[in-house]
């Protein structure tokens, strides 16, 4: 029987013609094979690991900059190797590279793009990647309007994305030849429209007896995301103030390089706040976490308008759960299967199995063993999940279980595939909070 929480929106059905499945996988494809056309090296990591960069709040928060970390993909042991980047005051035309809470590689791995979360203004940074010893270079930094609190790089590798939370922008950086980043070339402020009565009232789906509703303070947006499609020809942008997600047609060395889609914008239930999305393989289903009502949404994406509509919510936090939650990130397993949810407060991770339309069931879920998991990221094997637990200054790792039925860690449940078992496996880093693997 389905709950009040637990909806599916209309009558959609998934009945997406072979062609258009195809044309999406093939865009998927090629957006992932983008690093072998630009002849990428191996890395230096040691045999059986991979490298991690995991960047941090430095100042107010205990990191000091971006660490190089090793993860052991037979143990998944996480290992900080060192700081290859520490947070820098302002030199001249470069802005201070502190407070480097979101981190991002371009398509051939040879550069790292942070967003440096303070003011507003903030600024953004690029580096250069020695990939053999994993060390960054500082190339340069250009200043940001507000305050980024999310960056991202299109799969061309011409743009850089950022969503600064604090004072409500959506920007765009074009990145040069060398790597470098040119001064912003789009800019929007999301001002207005936001319903200031959810500062003293919970968001519309939020669990009972919470009082989530820190996004909504007004009068201005509150951005958190800004990323391409699998296609490369659509941005979105959640801004969890406005209870919107913004859907641009982007048009490489365009001036402005993003304009409105059709439909410019989609709304979530008010006070929920759209934080994270994730794109499922098939390129056609979109999952938000909204941050204060802690749900996940199903969204239908129609590739050649960018039209987005919705087909279902269900709760983030485990059944039963009560009182105040806040989101975080969102993931969806590279084989299409789950989807992964963070809740901060209840410090867990809900698994989602993935149904044959696209639709959500919380199959299991694990505590982060931490507090306030901002941040998590499955490893490029599909093996683990790394946990960045901002308040407790450490780091989890979680095996996902690949088939065999267990114990459960949910109340009275068994967990099968895709389950999240700790690793056993802690390492101190200070208030992580962006990460993002090397390959």
């Amino acid at each position: 029987m389905e709950s009040a929480r637990d909806t599916k929106l209309g009558s959609w059905q998934s009945r997406f013609s072979r062609r258009t499945l195809l044309k999406s996988a093939a865009a998927l494809a090629a957006a992932a094979s983008v690093p072998n056309v630009f002849g990428q090296q191996a890395t230096g990591a040691s045999l059986g690991t991979v490298w991690l960069y995991i960047g941090t709040y430095t100042g107010a928060g205990n990191g000091q900059g971006i660490y190089l970390c090793a993860l052991d993909l037979s143990t998944g042991e996480l290992t900080v190797v060192r700081l290859v980047a520490p947070a820098l005051p302002a030199s001249g035309a470069t802005p201070s590279t502190a407070n480097p809470s979101t981190i991002a590689l371009d398509p051939t791995g040879t550069h790292l793009y942070a967003g440096n979360e303070y003011g507003p203004p903030g600024a953004v940074s690029a580096y250069s990647i020695n990939r053999l010893t994993g060390d960054l270079t500082l190339l340069n930094g250009q200043p940001a309007l507000g305050a980024p609190a999310h960056v991202s790089v299109d799969h061309s590798g011409k743009y850089l994305f950022s969503a600064e939370y604090i004072g409500g922008y959506f920007e765009v950086f074009p990145i040069l030849a060398n790597g470098s980043l040119g001064p912003a070339v789009f800019q929007k402020q999301d001002v207005d429209h936001v319903d200031t009565s959810f500062t003293h009232k919970p968001a519309t789906n939020a669990p009972p007896g919470s009082f989530a509703f820190s996004a909504h303070e007004g009068p201005n947006g509150h951005p958190h995301q800004m990323e391409t499609d699998p296609s490369n020809q659509w941005v979105l942008g959640p801004d969890a103030g406005q209870d919107r997600i913004y859907v641009w047609k982007l048009t490489p060395g365009a001036t402005p390089p993003l304009t409105p889609a059709a439909t410019p914008f989609v709304s979530t239930p008010p006070g929920d706040g759209p934080r994270h999305f994730a794109f499922h393989p098939n390129g056609i289903w979109v999952y938000s976490i909204q941050e204060e009502a802690s749900t996940i949404m199903l969204w239908h994406f129609d590739p050649a308008t960018g039209a987005l509509s919705p087909q279902q919510i269900i709760p983030s936090v485990p059944e039963g759960f009560t009182g105040t939650n806040f989101t975080s990130e969102i993931r969806v397993s590279a084989d299409g299967n789950f989807v992964y949810g963070a809740n901060r407060l209840s410090d867990t991770i809900g698994v989602f199995s993935i149904g044959r339309d696209g639709t959500l069931t919380q199959v299991s879920y694990a505590s982060t063993l931490g507090d306030y998991p901002r941040i998590f990221t499955i490893d490029p094997s599909g093996q683990f999940v790394v946990v960045g637990n901002q308040r407790a200054d450490n780091v989890t790792t979680f095996s996902i279980n690949r088939g065999q039925l267990g114990a459960g860690n949910g109340p009275g449940k068994a967990v099968g595939p895709g389950a999240l078992k700790f690793t056993g496996n802690y390492t101190p880093v200070g208030s992580p909070s962006g990460m993002v693997f090397l390959i």
